[in-house]
Order: C-alpha cells, then sequence, then structure tokens
C-alpha cells in the first residue's frame, strides 16, 4: 500500500464527508455546507490517499477564528497559541496503516514553529482506542469538558512540540 499525504481539494469533500458522518459518534455530524465553512477557516485540511483512494483526513485551526465548537473556545481562552485538531477521521481501510500517525506528522511539519497541538477524545460515549492512539503520539489530558447535559465528555488533549 502506498500511502500519501496532500492538502484536501474540493474534489475530496464527498468521500471526507462520507468518512466524516461513518466516524460519528466520535467525531461530530457536518453538513456538506458546515464542512465546507470549516475547511474555509483551516490552517490545515489533510487527506490521506492509500494507493490513490481517500481513507482519511484532518483538520485543523489556529486562534482567532470565529468557530462556535466549545471546546475550540476552552482551548483559545486557556492558550494563546496552538493549532486545534477540529477532527480526524479514518476510514475502515485507513485503520491499522498508519493513515493516522501520517497525518498528524504532517500537520506538524506543516505547523512548524507551533508549540501546541490541541484536540479532544471522547469520554462519553467512549472512544478507548482515539485516546490511547493520542496517548501514544505524546498527547496529554489538560482538562476535562462535559455538554448536552452530561450525554458528552471529552478529555481535552495537548502535546507540546520542539521549537526550533
Amino acid at each position: 500500500m502506498t500511502l500519501e499525504i496532500r492538502q484536501a481539494l474540493p474534489g475530496d469533500f464527498g468521500t471526507i464527508h462520507e468518512i466524516n458522518e461513518a466516524s460519528v459518534p466520535h467525531v461530530t455530524s457536518i453538513s456538506m455546507s458546515e464542512m465546507k465553512t470549516l475547511a474555509a477557516q483551516c490552517c490545515y485540511f489533510g487527506v490521506a490517499l492509500a494507493d490513490g483512494v481517500c481513507t482519511g483526513f484532518l483538520m485543523a485551526l489556529r486562534p482567532g477564528e470565529d468557530y462556535a465548537s466549545p471546546h475550540y473556545r476552552w482551548f483559545s481562552e486557556k492558550y494563546q497559541s496552538f493549532v486545534y485538531v477540529d477532527r480526524i477521521a479514518v476510514s475502515p481501510a485507513g485503520k491499522g496503516r498508519g493513515t493516522g500517525r501520517a497525518l498528524y506528522a504532517d500537520l506538524e511539519r506543516a505547523v512548524h514553529g507551533t508549540e501546541l497541538i490541541t484536540c479532544e477524545v471522547n469520554l462519553v460515549p467512549p472512544n478507548p482506542d482515539s485516546f490511547a492512539f493520542h496517548t501514544r503520539l505524546g498527547f496529554e489530558e489538560v482538562g476535562q469538558l462535559e455538554s448536552e447535559g452530561g450525554k458528552k465528555r471529552v478529555s481535552l488533549m495537548a502535546k507540546r512540540l520542539v521549537v526550533g
């Protein structure tokens, strides 16, 4: 399998949307219109292609965007400088093949000089695979946030990058 990471193109949005929706509740459902709006706000929107087929994506934002996510707002209130991973999702065909690691490695190259990458991982409903994955990548919990009247709780995680 040949894995390529590149910037998302408008022609990828249909497949990206399918991967996103198949990954709910581990990521938030999003309409195609919302995805296009979010894509315009992203400092990074990468896709993973396995043998030419899109098998995953990662969307990330810097501070200062007009984005209503309570998780993004939490990080914005706590840190001045960071890159927030709003969502990463991998199709079943891409799981266990290094797709997520490759997307994060590309993000880190793209945001060179940034000190902190942040994200959240669901605790309720639980997503233990994602929590273990992010921990292996060097993310640590810096807080928790509950929403939807207790129906959802996330671990707010951060990874310090070596700057220099």
